[in-house]
């Protein structure tokens, strides 16, 4: 993996952390009606979208078992759907998809460090 991509990677993870620190003590009820909440989480999804987009082709093929389109068109639907975005589909990201990328990003980066 190349120094570019290692960094890219790197900023994903902590903006995974920065999603689960803003859902701590949440349920889809409270998230729904916290606006302020909502919208963070929703700018770190467009951020961890923004940077995947930002990965070289090289590393998203040597890492395909991670659906990378599938991040960036969610980045791009939060983007610019947001008004129409589901509030249970962000749910479902954030407690399905969210810890699972978390998962396989820990596993390449200590791949790359050991």
């Amino acid at each position: 993996m190349n120094n570019r991509d290692f960094q890219i990677i790197s900023k994903i993870f902590k903006e995974i952390e920065v999603v689960e620190d803003l859902i701590v003590g949440f349920n889809l009820e409270k998230f729904s009606s916290d606006e302020r909440t909502k919208r963070a989480v929703c700018m770190t999804i467009i951020n961890i979208g923004e940077l995947t987009k930002s990965l070289t082709e090289d590393f998203k093929d040597a890492y395909n078992n991670i659906p990378w389109k599938s991040i960036a068109g969610m980045r791009d639907i939060t983007a610019h759907k947001y008004q129409t975005l589901k509030v249970g589909d962000v749910w479902v990201t954030i407690l399905n998809d969210i810890p699972k990328l978390k998962v396989q990003l820990n596993e390449i980066l200590k791949d790359v460090l050991d």
